[in-house]
């Protein structure tokens, strides 16, 4: 398959990929109304804990300014919290609360769920080769 075609294909099937899995969202989700990247922001608070503003800022590639608005939507929800330093003001640093671990704890088991149930119709080998192709993937866009 030409590579122009692989693209077009692929371009076909991702919209559909990222919808459905975005309806498998649990409902805490839906309720308070959580974003793409402010999951992704706990998720590295939840790895990273606690991280200064501008490293947030850095790891979503936005600018601080674009950061402090998810965030500032992230503490009214109780997921996460500022923590302020003695030493310099102006240094801020965010820290994941224990309602944004629980909600990461049940994410995380839900995805879980639903991948073995989803890939539990697919052969042992295409997982394979699936978990290769994408950690390849990966590698290449973390690369760039």
């Amino acid at each position: 398959m030409p590579l122009s075609e692989f693209a077009d294909k692929l371009n076909e099937i991702m919209p559909v990929l990222m919808r459905e899995f975005a309806r498998m969202q649990p409902a805490e989700v839906y309720k308070d109304k959580i974003t793409l990247p402010q999951i992704l922001i706990l998720q590295h608070l939840n790895s990273q804990d606690p991280v200064k503003m501008t490293d947030i800022a850095n790891f979503m590639k936005v600018t601080t300014a674009a950061a402090t608005g998810i965030i500032n939507r992230l503490v009214k929800s109780g997921y996460v919290l500022r923590v302020l330093n003695d030493q310099d003001r102006r240094v801020i640093k965010v820290k994941i609360t224990p309602k944004g671990l629980l909600l990461m704890k049940k994410l995380a088991l839900d995805r879980r769920k639903k991948v073995i149930h989803l890939f539990s119709k697919v052969s042992e080998q295409d997982r394979r080769d699936y978990l290769r192709i994408l950690t390849r993937i990966k590698d290449t866009i973390s690369g760039e």
